[in-house]
């Protein structure tokens, strides 16, 4: 019963953690749920997700030591879930995961049955937010911007458009969670 699994995607600037955090304050009256928390090889920054965040030697350690249940490389860090993150799965939780376009393939391999989300944005509007982050040269920003259309999503992926205010994407992920998981016999309340 993989489709427990939710797996987050979309561009940089979509507003996925904003989405999923929102997401969380709403959850009520839905199965058990778990937000899975990545370590990354970044500074943890003011106003974004909660975090593990690592040096790259510690990161390699852990990698060695089979600490991570799924890792990926994206923006020049390294970002991995760690095993216990994905734990809540064995006892019938949801878990959600923000993760990486380009981990699709190795999540559906190992996950065929995972729910995939994408959360997205128009072009001027990931352009708009990753100007207001003030994180990046407008090199790196547009590089970013030019990988968003370079991916393909899994037949049955659940899209969410964020482009107006943040409660109407939180609704139509919540309404399209709850479809999704009540078609599953299992999850009827």
């Amino acid at each position: 019963m993989t489709h427990r699994l939710i797996y987050v995607v979309g561009p940089s600037g979509a507003g996925k953690d904003s989405v999923l955090h929102r997401l969380s304050e709403a959850w009520s009256g839905m199965p058990p749920a778990h937000w899975a928390r990545r370590t990354i090889t970044r500074a943890a920054q003011a106003g974004g997700e909660a975090n593990e965040c690592v040096d790259r030697p510690l990161f390699e350690r852990l990698l060695q030591a089979g600490a991570f249940a799924m890792h990926w490389a994206a923006n020049g860090h390294a970002y991995g879930i760690r095993r216990l993150e994905l734990a809540p799965l064995a006892s019938g939780h949801c878990v959600f995961v923000n993760g990486s376009r380009a981990h699709l393939p190795q999540l559906l391999g190992q996950w065929p049955e995972a729910t995939v989300v994408e959360i997205s944005a128009p072009a001027d509007v990931l352009l708009q937010r990753l100007r207001a982050r003030n994180r990046e040269s407008v090199q790196a920003i547009s590089d970013r911007l030019a990988r968003s259309t370079q991916f393909e999503l899994p037949d049955g992926a659940i899209r969410i458009v964020n482009d107006g205010p943040l409660n109407e994407a939180v609704d139509m992920l919540l309404a399209a969670l709850q479809l999704r998981l009540g078609e599953h016999a299992a999850w009827a309340r």
